[in-house]
């Protein structure tokens, strides 16, 4: 009895075996069969495989179209390799796009032209694309010329055009084998769950995996090893010095005599702007006398664990040195590295004979453009945590005897201004204004006054309210321009239209940036046009060199644009616009000296 059960069991194990073997080959009898008659179907070719020299004729005509596209100007001059890089990118949209409408084209089972009439549409279509395309070609080199020459730049050499396509080909070749990669890998996803699921649920379940695990993997394992590899790379540089700094010893300077703060522990910008500016001496050399020694207050990164506490010892130092008893106070929020602009901060010194104080605060040591990314909260929290602590102890002094309080940002720290220009504390005791130099295009107070502007005033230079409180300027003063009377508090926003910090716009990849449309800023090109997807890429890639620019455009802002600024600020009594011009150029004279001791000392 035993024995038979034994046998019965058996033959029931074998006889499941024997099913699930006949339903496997079934299952993948019918997925071969889908797969035949998908393959079947008229027009289907075989997607070429990964490293397979094949492509598609659709899209390489389409691509060679956005290559021309690709080598229009756009807001500053573009050096080879990263000329390179927007044609690359540009390319690969264009081929993806144009394949992808053919493949469709196929799915949907239009017929395709054939014979004479596919002859002489490709010819007619390759003539004018290899036209187009030769134009562009040819006039790159002479347009690029055009931007450098109104920046003051020297001429692009034609021999850069073999750096162009070298790195052009690199970054698509990359580009093309990851996306097929991709493909493969969906295809393979879809196959699969094609043997127990219907084609259709197939296809959407593998499509949805796949854009998770992109999404997984971008947002997790690439953007944590970007910023880890950023904070592995500029970690270091924060304990570096630049030339000529040394440490200070006046008590008027954060780690001087008297102060408990150390010198190690403000970061690479922070020893620079407390080592640097004009003493009282070399203020007098121009001014003729009477001048005070300029207040710098620092407080870095390491000075204390936690923003509080690092709050609370910029208002020590404020205290300690004597900061409330100046005509002027500058609560400045940093950029990203822990800058404060030298062509802002030493400007206004000279412009208040040195009855001033200048604060800051390090939050950070990446570059802005990383910053940009990865510290907007921090830099909004620094600023009006920084601020909150200043401006309590401020408005608990007497109105008549308190210094005049203003705020200033350059870059990043112009959106920790904006974060406390929206703070509801500063109603009931109002500050006496700010400056915010080149906003970048995360500024939503900036960018709500463009939207509000005054009818009639460009995009690239806007009025509000006729310049009651708020007014804008650039290279060229245009303070005085807007017609109402400034009122007590005073924002200054200064900025370039040739700036893609400030003018970069995601909207740039679909729709037409309005500072493009009627007039342009004077250090905009003419012949910059917009094109879908591509616009929005050369911006985009503009953004990391808008600093390696000369001053007075893109993202360099100038000590004379700095000054004109400050002097529409704090409207200094009695100063007039030949006091300005004649400051300014001794600013400018003063700096060249400056960067021509600095290239000795690097020698």
């Amino acid at each position: 009895m035993t024995a038979q059960t034994s046998d019965s069991t058996h033959s029931t194990h074998e006889a499941g075996a024997t099913d699930e073997r006949v339903r496997t080959r079934h299952e993948r009898h019918l997925a071969g069969s889908r797969r035949e008659k998908r393959e079947a179907r008229p027009g289907w070719t075989r997607p070429p495989r990964i490293f397979e020299p094949s492509f598609s004729g659709v899209g390489l005509v389409v691509g060679a179209l956005f290559i021309g596209i690709s080598l229009a100007p756009s807001l500053l001059p573009r050096i080879a390799p990263v000329q390179g890089i927007a044609t690359a990118v540009s390319f690969m949209v264009g081929y993806g796009l144009g394949a992808s409408a053919h493949a469709v084209w196929n799915y949907l089972e239009i017929p395709n032209l054939r014979g004479r009439a596919k002859t002489i549409t490709i010819s007619v279509l390759l003539a004018l694309i290899a036209a187009s395309l030769g134009l562009s070609v040819w006039s790159w080199v002479g347009r690029q010329n055009t931007i450098r020459h109104l920046f003051g730049m020297e001429d692009l050499s034609p021999t850069a055009w073999p750096i162009v396509i070298g790195v052009a080909v690199l970054m698509a070749a990359i580009i093309l084998v990851v996306s097929r990669s991709l493909r493969t890998l969906f295809r393979w996803a879809g196959d699969l769950l094609d043997r127990w699921l219907p084609r259709r649920l197939a296809v959407t379940l593998a499509a949805g995996a796949l854009l998770l695990l992109l999404w997984l993997l971008i947002s997790g394992l690439l953007v944590r090893g970007f910023f880890a590899g950023a904070n592995a790379l500029f970690s270091p540089r924060d304990t570096t010095d630049k030339v000529g700094v040394e440490p200070v010893t006046s008590s008027l300077r954060s780690t001087g005599e008297g102060s408990d703060l150390q010198w190690d522990e403000m970061g690479r910008q922070g020893r620079s702007f407390l080592s640097s500016g004009p003493t009282a001496d070399e203020i007098d050399d121009y001014t003729g006398g009477g001048a005070l020694e300029p207040i710098r207050v620092y407080v870095g990164l390491k000075s204390a664990e936690t923003l509080d506490e690092r709050a609370q010892l910029v208002l020590d130092e404020l205290v300690r040195t004597g900061a409330f008893d100046r005509e002027v106070l500058i609560v400045g929020t940093t950029t990203g590295t822990g800058f404060l602009e030298p062509n802002a901060v030493d400007a206004l010194e000279y412009l208040w004979n040195g009855d001033t104080a200048i604060a800051g605060l390090q939050y950070s040591y990446l570059p802005s453009w990383i910053s940009l990314l990865a510290d907007q909260a921090a830099v909004r929290e620094t600023s009006q945590t920084s601020f909150r602590v200043i401006h309590d102890y401020w408005s608990s002094l007497p109105e008549d005897s308190r210094p005049q309080l203003y705020l200033y940002g350059l870059s990043l720290g112009s959106y920790g201004v904006e974060a406390v220009l929206n703070d509801i504390d500063i109603i009931n005791e109002p500050i006496d204004g700010a400056l915010l130099s080149g906003p970048p295009f995360v500024n939503l107070l900036h960018n709500q006054i463009e939207r509000t502007r005054d009818e009639g005033s460009p995009a690239w230079m806007p009025v509000l309210s006729e310049g009651r409180t708020v007014r804008f300027t650039g290279s060229e003063d245009i303070l005085d321009q807007p017609t109402a009377e400034w009122g007590e508090t005073r924002i200054v926003y200064l900025q370039h239209g040739s700036d893609p910090v400030v003018f970069f716009t995601p909207t740039a990849f679909y729709r037409v940036p309005e500072y493009l449309v009627g007039e342009r800023a004077p250090d905009v090109t003419d012949e910059m046009g917009w094109f879908p997807i591509i616009t929005g890429w050369q911006l985009l890639l503009d953004m990391p060199a808008a600093g390696s620019v000369p001053e007075g455009f893109g993202h360099m802002y100038s000590s004379t644009e700095n000054l004109q600024a400050w002097v529409g600020v704090t409207d200094p009594e009695g100063w007039s616009a030949t006091d300005t011009a004649d400051l300014a150029a001794y600013l400018e004279e003063r700096r060249v000296a400056q960067q021509s001791l600095l290239e000795q000392l690097g020698d």
